[in-house]
């Protein structure tokens, strides 16, 4: 009986050794990411339903508090992710980073009005102030700054006083009636609207009068470019972990039940606009259309000058992964 009880144990400790191996032998990914992000709904399925392990690799999500933080983490290497817009990447290639793109979301807000403003459109707004989430080059106003001068003849600039602020002050100060319209991420777009306000007019709309593509995702996971030379099928790994957590959120209609209090949505109004803001966002597979990326980026740089896409006045090569197949 001793005997077979030492070799039990002998037995057991050779299995826990050799999953201790194999667990050692699975790459992790540490992705930088704010804390309430909405991009923690994608990462917190991914996780719950395994699709790291399934394309090889354990996932570490690492919240942190600002936007700031979060490219620390990556550019001192302490994460090998973090969320950024392609224009973002596009500077730092520039700049001599190599960084490349891999696309996340192409939801973006519009230009919020309470429901019973006289303004039909942006022309409407001048001589009155406008709250903006994201500073003075936030790509929605700039997107609606070219458009109003291309539509209407006026630089918003100009005509409207501008109130710059975190998120969350924005959408306060426009459901207090505190400016005559704002321009917020798209999730405060949601909510706001849920609450009763309308949207004067969307960045998407906006973009397509421009000659732009609403199609070209803007904020993406962001990879060192030596883990895709070095380990491609990690980035491939992710890049699969990532469409099929997409595909539950927008087929499973149980998994933004799961992940409600992620969301933070207080009522059942939010949670649906949340929800339904989500979906619309999710790029379609496949390749970025790297042609309508460089029309974008000659509207940001000429509005937004080199303190938005610094040195990048063309679209530098190797900025989006391309998938495979």
């Amino acid at each position: 009986m001793h005997r077979l009880m030492r070799l039990v144990a002998v037995s057991l400790s050779c299995l826990t050794l050799n999953f201790a191996a194999h667990a050692e032998e699975v790459p992790v990914l540490k992705a930088a990411v704010l804390k309430v992000g909405t991009v923690n709904w994608e990462l917190d399925t991914i996780q719950h339903n395994g699709l790291d392990t399934q394309n090889g690799f354990q996932l570490e999500v690492m919240g942190l508090a600002g936007n700031p933080a979060t490219r620390i983490a990556f550019q001192g290497g302490e994460a090998d992710i973090v969320v950024a817009d392609w224009l973002w990447v596009a500077r730092q290639r520039a700049d001599g980073h190599d960084y490349v793109f891999v696309p996340y979301s192409k939801a973006v807000g519009g230009l919020m009005v309470s429901s019973d403003s006289d303004a039909k459109t942006l022309k409407d707004l001048a001589g009155q102030k406008i709250g903006i989430a994201g500073g003075p080059v936030d790509k929605s106003w700039l997107i609606l700054r070219a458009y109003a001068e291309q539509e209407y003849g006026i630089d918003l600039a100009a005509e409207t006083e501008q109130v710059f602020g975190a998120p969350p002050l924005i959408f306060k100060n426009a459901l207090a009636g505190e400016t005559a319209g704002a321009i917020n991420f798209w999730h405060f777009a949601a909510k706001m609207k849920a609450k009763g306000m309308r949207e004067l007019i969307s960045v998407s709309d906006a973009a397509k009068a421009l000659g732009l593509d609403p199609e070209t995702p803007l904020l993406g996971y962001v990879f060192h470019g030596d883990m895709l030379k070095e380990h491609p099928n990690l980035v491939r790994g992710f890049m699969a972990a990532s469409r099929g957590a997409k595909d539950i959120l927008a087929n499973d209609p149980q998994a933004f039940d799961r992940i409600r209090p992620l969301m933070r949505a207080k009522t059942d109004a939010d949670f649906e606009a949340l929800k339904t803001g989500f979906i619309a966002g999710i790029p379609a597979p496949g390749p970025v259309n790297e042609e309508q990326a460089e029309r974008m980026l000659e509207v940001m740089a000429r509005l937004g000058g080199e303190k938005l896409v610094g040195s990048a006045k063309t679209l530098p090569e190797g900025v989006f992964v391309i998938p495979e197949g």
